[in-house]
């Protein structure tokens, strides 16, 4: 038991250090390039700077990781790009509410965020090596489905109330290809997620030739999933039948 909960302090403290030190340097983006995810971003933009909403929202996501250590043995992205910046974020907000010395500040925000990756990795492996195999059946067969289901109704509504809060760019281009997305993929997030780029793009540049490139760079993408994916002969299909 010892050195597992050694490997997961090692492995939690560098991993924390690493995803809130990339989380804090996202705001800094493009003139700093950071190991981060758009949805950490989204996630942490909607939480305003409240300590609270940081600490509720990267809490929120401990019982799901939770399920998964105990059901595949594995620790997945909620932990890394959901509960360390956000927990880790407003950590640092109950003392101080300035964001730039805050959960913007690479700086404050990787120590920390090594603590609680290493405290996060401790609580979930004990766990996982804790529970009776029969135990981590049940939770698999039973659990996940819920955490995923969490995962794909509920994510994709916070981006949509991210994106229409951000002004009407980014609303409309949310739901026009997070609705493309959810039809092709069955998932709504990557669509938010390029819709909020792209609104930010045209209200901060306007439509110059960059944006255009970027529109259709991203339309492309998205019309390229969706006919490796066989969407568009699915959809004819509908049609003959009807």
């Amino acid at each position: 038991m010892l050195p597992l909960l050694l490997k997961a302090v090692v492995v939690g403290g560098l991993a924390g250090f690493a995803f809130a030190a990339g989380a804090a340097r996202m705001f800094h983006a493009p003139e700093y390039q950071a190991m981060g995810a758009f949805r950490t971003l989204g996630e942490m933009n909607a939480c305003r700077g409240d300590p609270i909403a940081h600490l509720s929202f990267g809490a929120s996501f401990i019982p799901v990781t939770a399920i998964d250590a105990v059901a595949v043995g594995g620790i997945g992205q909620e932990l890394w790009h959901r509960t360390v910046p956000n927990v880790t974020a407003g950590l640092l907000l109950l003392k101080d509410k300035d964001p730039d010395r805050t959960f913007k500040n690479p700086k404050a925000m990787a120590p920390l965020g090594a603590l609680v990756g290493a405290v996060g990795m401790v609580f979930y492996m004990t766990m996982a090596s804790a529970v009776p195999a029969k135990m981590a059946t049940i939770a698999q067969k039973v659990m996940v489905p819920a955490g995923q289901a969490m995962m794909d109704y509920l994510m994709p509504i916070i981006f949509f109330l991210t994106a229409i809060d951000g002004g009407v760019h980014t609303g409309v281009a949310s739901i026009l290809y997070g609705g493309f997305a959810q039809m092709v993929m069955g998932n709504a997030v990557p669509g938010c997620v390029m819709g909020i780029l792209v609104g930010k793009a045209v209200e901060v540049d306007g439509w110059k030739r960059s944006t255009w490139i970027l529109v259709t760079a991203v339309t492309g993408l998205f019309i390229a999933v969706a006919y490796f994916r066989g969407f568009f002969t699915t959809l004819a299909n509908l049609f003959v039948a009807g």
